[in-house]
């Protein structure tokens, strides 16, 4: 594990000092109207000298920060998306809710503002691959700079086969127990490329009209990906939706101690590199291509 990173300048801050950073890095106004984003425990008057980062709020990471001594953990996924009638810690959500308020840790989510961030989700996704970013897939209506959105598009150095790009997004990302499944001719030539943290299999329209030659996300279904390849000659490249996020964090955690440096805040980072993708294990088939 990564020693965590700090800034030691000064004054520790509260939870709200750190809430009010991450709303102006990730709006909540930016998130989709369905979504549950921004502050969901802790006291705003409480210090804050240690955050830890994380794409999902399950046990093991809450575990994680108390071992760390976090005063907050900020998470990518929302605990409760869909809300809740109890807190009950005979639930799961509702243990580690008691965890949090027990050990005076906070919560924050930052999901669909921060997948509309710029920087956001999917550009620390196409960082990883080694893409250079040229704007996003959807453009965010309300940026006149034309740089918010969701997903990007990018380019590779030099057009590559598919295979090999398909292994370049591998290497550069965390390894899961899924790893990375490609749909296309194993020699078609990659190097326009749109990319999607999490799911995105519902933006196939958007990633025809961008003119790229692969489109990079997670969660692809079989029906959505099949017609998807029907339509266009479009490579798809489908890796474990917590590893398509993950690269977040460091970009995160990197934006959250600019701050702190300016501020002059004495703050303790980590990134949990827990692997909490839900899939544990992969049983490779013997598989050869059908021959014309």
């Amino acid at each position: 594990m990564r020693p965590p990173r700090r800034d030691t300048l000064g004054h520790v801050p509260t939870l709200s000092d750190v809430r009010r950073a991450l709303d102006e890095l990730y709006p909540p106004a930016w998130a989709e109207s369905w979504d549950a984003v921004g502050l969901v425990c802790g006291d705003p008057d409480e210090e804050v000298s240690r955050v830890l980062f994380a794409v999902d709020p399950v046990q093991a990471v809450v575990d994680e920060a108390v071992a760390f001594g976090a005063q907050l953990v900020v998470t990518h996924h929302p605990l409760y998306l869909r809300g809740t009638t109890t807190v009950a810690a005979d639930t799961f959500k509702g243990k580690v809710v008691h965890t949090l308020v027990r050990h005076g840790i906070g919560l924050i989510v930052a999901h669909t503002n921060a997948d509309h961030a710029d920087p956001g989700v999917s550009d620390a996704l196409a960082e990883a691959v080694g893409l250079r970013i040229t704007g996003p897939l959807i453009p965010d209506p309300t940026d006149p700079a034309g740089r918010r959105g969701t997903g990007r598009i990018g380019e590779l150095p030099e057009a590559e086969p598919l295979s090999a790009f398909a292994a370049r997004v591998a290497a550069g990302l965390p390894a899961t127990a899924q790893g990375v499944r490609a749909a296309g001719d194993p020699d078609r030539p990659v190097r326009r490329v749109a990319v999607c943290g999490g799911s995105g299999d519902s933006f196939f329209a958007e990633v025809r009209a961008a003119g790229v030659d692969a489109y990079v996300t997670a969660d692809l279904r079989h029906h959505p990906a099949s017609e998807a390849r029907e339509h266009a000659d479009i490579a798809l490249v489908d890796a474990a939706h917590w590893a398509t996020e993950w690269p977040w964090l460091r970009s995160a955690e990197s934006a959250l101690l600019a701050v702190a440096s300016q501020h002059g805040w004495d703050l303790e980072t980590r990134v949990s590199t827990h692997v909490t993708d839900p899939w544990t294990a992969h049983a490779p088939m013997s598989f050869a291509p059908p021959t014309a």
